[in-house]
């Protein structure tokens, strides 16, 4: 039997406003019907924004905002500050560079290395870090999948940030004054909110430009985003999640060929929408050489997003999620056509372009 979910008097936030941030502190404040009790509303939150992002939706929650980024180490103290017996949720993180590699290591590693120090001295009761795919790499075949024991296999300079960042904190884990430590794995995570580069996926799709490589048999597990919030939640609230590593995603993979039809099938189905009928097939190798460029241009400390998402198009990402299912009691919100339907009816709400 589990133990009651702990309550924090304070629950503070970096990366708050990007998409899943803002999703975690409206979950918080504004409640979140479909994530039950960890998610009631009325809790108070502090949030770490960087000055140049908006906060102002953040403010509208009740939320408090420190202006402040994680490489600052004394924004990182102002966040914490009377945060005895606080919970940290870590969200703040650099996926894709504008140009330059050199912030992986500044922001994902040196930034949670500054956060630890501050929540240290602050005597903060438990840190929930959001990790990433990246660290494991790729599987070895369609059918495998990553576990919390699956060893490190980094993939370009991303998944090496994630992984150096997951083991500073592991050694950190029983150090006097560490906070309860949870890190949280997640895939590529989808729902509304979403940032542009996700609006055009769909439209790719929409219009018969979306890369099929090879077979599109190969898997990637997903996650939708209020899924993935409620996984943090649990992370942060179960008491036995302490000094663990959970993947969090849907319930199971889904091959890409499977996510391209699904996403035409909602398309047309729920929403009418004209799509055609094409699918842009490639050869697997295009991939292998999108690696290869991909490899070579951060060899020298560069970045480019569509050479590097194109070169894991053909790649079997998948994972796991018994152990969170066993021990947090987590289990996904939505199957994959429901958590896609959402992103459309949210896209055509927003009078986004499809």
């Amino acid at each position: 039997m589990r133990e009651p979910p702990h309550e924090f008097p304070l629950v503070l936030v970096t990366g708050a406003s990007g998409w899943l941030g803002r999703r975690v502190v409206r979950a918080l404040t504004a409640g979140h019907a479909e994530l039950g009790r960890l998610a009631a509303g009325g809790q108070r939150v502090r949030c770490l924004v960087p000055p140049q992002e908006p906060a102002q939706e953040l403010r509208t929650l009740g939320a408090e905002v420190v202006a402040g980024d994680v490489r600052d180490a004394e924004a990182c103290a102002e966040l914490v500050r009377r945060g005895e017996g606080a919970l940290l949720i870590h969200l703040a993180g650099v996926i894709h560079p504008p140009g330059r590699t050199r912030i992986f290591r500044q922001v994902n590693v040196e930034g949670t290395a500054h956060l630890l120090a501050a929540a240290r001295s602050a005597r903060v009761g438990r840190m929930v870090v959001m990790s990433s795919n990246s660290p494991l790499g790729a599987n070895a075949s369609p059918e495998e999948r990553f576990d919390e024991s699956s060893p490190y296999h980094p993939y370009m300079g991303y998944g090496r940030s994630k992984m150096a960042m997951e083991q500073m904190l592991l050694a950190a884990r029983d150090q006097p004054g560490t906070p309860e430590l949870v890190i949280v794995r997640s895939p590529w995570f989808y729902g509304p909110g979403q940032p542009p580069r996700q609006t055009q996926f769909f439209t790719m799709i929409k219009e018969g430009r979306f890369p099929l490589l090879g077979s599109g048999l190969n898997k990637r597990s997903m996650g939708y985003v209020d899924s993935l919030t409620l996984g943090l939640l649990l992370c942060g609230t179960v008491p036995q999640a302490a000094g663990q590593t959970y993947w969090i995603a849907d319930g199971r993979p889904y091959s890409i060929k499977m996510i391209v039809d699904t996403v035409r099938q909602v398309m047309q189905r729920d929403f009418q929408l004209s799509v055609s009928p094409r699918t842009l097939h490639l050869p697997g190798f295009v991939a292998d050489v999108a690696r290869l460029a991909d490899a070579g241009l951060q060899a020298v400390g560069r970045y480019n997003q569509k050479i590097h998402v194109l070169s894991e198009m053909n790649l079997t990402i998948a994972c796991d999620i018994s152990k969170a299912r066993r021990e947090l009691g987590y289990e996904p919100l939505v199957d994959l056509r429901e958590g896609m339907r959402r992103s459309i009816e949210w896209m055509l709400a927003e009078g986004l372009y499809l």
